[in-house]
């Protein structure tokens, strides 16, 4: 989590030159690969901090102009953006073993779905 600690410390200032742009761009990185690690290990904690983390440099990156992408930032964005769809795939993935084995648990699935119609439990009589 050092990289988005190192985020931080530039501050609110907004992202004037190209070479702003590639370091924050190179943090945004390291910190999605770190959201890979915590992936694989279930670190909750790790995963919440990446969380902040890509958050704080999200909010960096709104500020950049345009201008400033150049063709090495096209690159480095191109491989973020599939490292997030990558780690996005891999929550679901974990979401999806969750809920099935709290399904298997329950034998109730429509408990544990968001858009699923209200369960009823039944009582004896």
């Amino acid at each position: 989590m050092a990289m988005s600690l190192a985020a931080h410390q530039f501050g609110a200032d907004p992202i004037a030159h190209p070479l702003e742009l590639r370091e924050t761009l190179r943090q945004m990185l390291a910190v999605l690969e770190d959201e890979r690690h915590a992936l694989a290990g279930l670190d909750v904690d790790a995963i919440m901090g990446c969380a902040v983390g890509k958050d704080m440099l999200c909010e960096r990156l709104d500020g950049a102009a345009a201008e400033l992408v150049d063709a090495e930032c096209r690159g480095m964005l191109d491989a973020a953006r599939r490292l997030n769809e990558a780690n996005r795939r891999v929550r679901n993935l974990i979401a999806a073993n969750v809920a099935q084995r709290l399904d298997a648990m329950t034998g109730q699935p429509a408990l544990y779905r968001a858009h699923a119609a209200p369960a009823r439990i039944s009582r004896a009589r």
